[in-house]
């Protein structure tokens, strides 16, 4: 064998094992990222909450974006405002597969998507849980509102967008442990 050739088992290998650092760093910028939305989600409605009275309503960029103080004991467009405590069980579920998912993950895209669905259901989840009228049934506090659409709250932006990436890199491919299968992963 000559010296730049590669001997022929070397095909037969198994893949090198994926570095701890690495998914460390990948499990953490998730959290992290979950930490942030969920601050950022409590700390806009703590804002409404104090500087605003419900149902009041501000203009912030004409006919484009406005703060409309509202509580809401249903989901996206108030749908299913009897059952508030099915939407608490429902965000609890989530949590928690996004949790472990997270855990799991070791794709950076994988774990940033987990990591916003997380910190976005549970800023949800503490309105559920600790929010008036009762324990398990709180009214979600929401405030952002545009043109032609249901008013909502950080916590929703961070659980539709990361929806919309995990979409993505399950439509293209891309595993939670990196890896991408076969047609459907190539650009």
């Amino acid at each position: 064998m000559s010296a730049g050739a590669v001997p022929e088992d070397t095909a037969a290998r198994p893949a090198p094992p994926v570095r701890r650092t690495g998914v460390r760093r990948v499990v953490l910028s998730g959290l992290a990222l979950a930490v942030l939305a969920y601050l950022i989600d409590q700390g806009t409605k703590l804002w409404v909450e104090r500087t605003m009275e419900l149902g009041e309503s501000i203009v912030v960029v004409p006919g484009l974006l406005r703060w409309y103080y509202i509580l809401n004991p249903g989901a996206a467009f108030s749908i299913g405002t009897d059952v508030t405590w099915v939407f608490t069980i429902v965000q609890a579920a989530v949590a928690v597969i996004a949790l472990v998912s997270l855990l799991r993950a070791r794709s950076w895209a994988w774990g940033l998507a987990l990591g916003g669905l997380l910190g976005g259901v549970l800023g949800n989840l503490t309105d559920r849980l600790f929010r008036p009228p009762s324990f398990g049934q709180g009214h979600v506090v929401d405030m952002i509102s545009v043109p032609n659409f249901a008013v909502f709250n950080v916590a929703d932006s961070f659980i539709v967008c990361s929806i919309i990436g995990l979409c993505l890199l399950m439509m293209t491919g891309r595993n939670l442990d990196g890896t991408c299968d076969g047609a459907a992963g190539r650009d």
